[in-house]
């Protein structure tokens, strides 16, 4: 079974549901709430399980309650959490997510940076066996080695390269394809056009480039040129997790040898349009049948 390494955090998500999203200050009452694990690594590891693949996830908790319930959850899901390293005297990380009626969120993440800058670094235990690496940016360090880990092994080394406070330079350098988020893709670069942004970028690596954008679908570097899929319609509940859902669907294809990068892009696609249609990430996440029968629909 093809396995990948997905390195970076994990995350004790509050999921409040709103009517919509609060603005400025003042109080504001939900109508729901959903408590459960998240974080983009950590997520993709669930979504490649529950795809079909094996999950192995490398990162770092508190040792305190939330971190030994995430820990548990993830074990529960079928991930592999032998590699978590536990950091005493940190907390967890927490995110407090607000969703609304449309289905669109707000999050607001705080992640004790001396977590990530104490944790162990990456061996080469962490990784053998895997057919791919998959990392988010929030432990450049720890994602940084394994891409570079995974070129060396000629695998693919896939980069969810959502925002935050991080260089991209070790990562245009060291993986062989870069997903970013809009929002990311356009405060790396400064270009509002998301094609625009991509030409720019593929100016810096030899990586290949893609970009998601929601509702929009996805845009992709391939011959110098952007090419786009439109995405697929749902009735969106939650889009929380939908980008880790994505990456963890491309980052499976790929590790499974899909040559056809449309082929995998549609894939993708397909899952994270099915885990939108949840509340909460994990929740979210949709088996590789639920995903087969979405496809199959959309050829009717």
């Amino acid at each position: 079974m093809t396995t990948v390494v997905c390195v970076g955090i994990t995350v004790w998500d509050l999921v409040f549901s709103v009517d919509r999203l609060p603005e400025g200050a003042g109080k504001h009452m939900a109508r729901g709430l959903v408590v459960m694990g998240g974080g983009p690594a950590a997520n993709a590891a669930a979504a490649i399980v529950a795809l079909g693949g094996e999950a192995r996830f490398v990162g770092a908790v508190g040792d305190d309650s939330q971190g030994a319930a995430l820990v548990k959850e993830l074990r529960r899901l079928g991930v592999d959490t032998h590699r978590i390293r536990v950091v005493a005297g940190r907390p967890s990380p927490v995110s407090t997510i607000t969703v609304d009626d449309q289905g669109e969120r707000s999050i607001v993440n705080y992640t004790d940076p001396r977590l990530l800058s104490e944790a162990s670094p990456i061996s080469e235990s962490d990784l053998s066996g895997a057919d791919g690496v998959l990392v988010d940016v929030r432990w450049p360090r720890g994602a940084v080695d394994a891409l570079r880990w995974a070129r060396s092994a000629a695998l693919p080394g896939v980069v969810d390269f959502d925002v935050g406070p991080v260089d991209p330079r070790p990562f245009l350098e060291s993986a062989s394809h870069i997903v970013f988020s809009a929002q990311a893709l356009r405060e790396v670069t400064g270009e509002k056009s998301l094609d625009e942004g991509l030409g720019q970028i593929a100016g810096l690596t030899d990586a290949w480039l893609g970009v998601t954008d929601g509702a929009q679908g996805s845009l992709w570097m391939e011959g110098g040129q952007v090419h786009h899929h439109p995405g697929f319609p749902v009735e969106a509940i939650d889009t929380t997790g939908a980008g880790d859902v994505y990456h963890a669907a491309f980052a499976l294809e790929l590790s499974r040898g899909k040559k056809q990068i449309e082929d995998v892009i549609e894939f993708a696609s397909a899952a994270a349009a099915v885990s939108c249609t949840r509340l909460g990430a994990r929740a979210g996440i949709p088996r590789l049948e639920e995903v087969e029968t979405f496809l199959k629909g959309q050829q009717k």
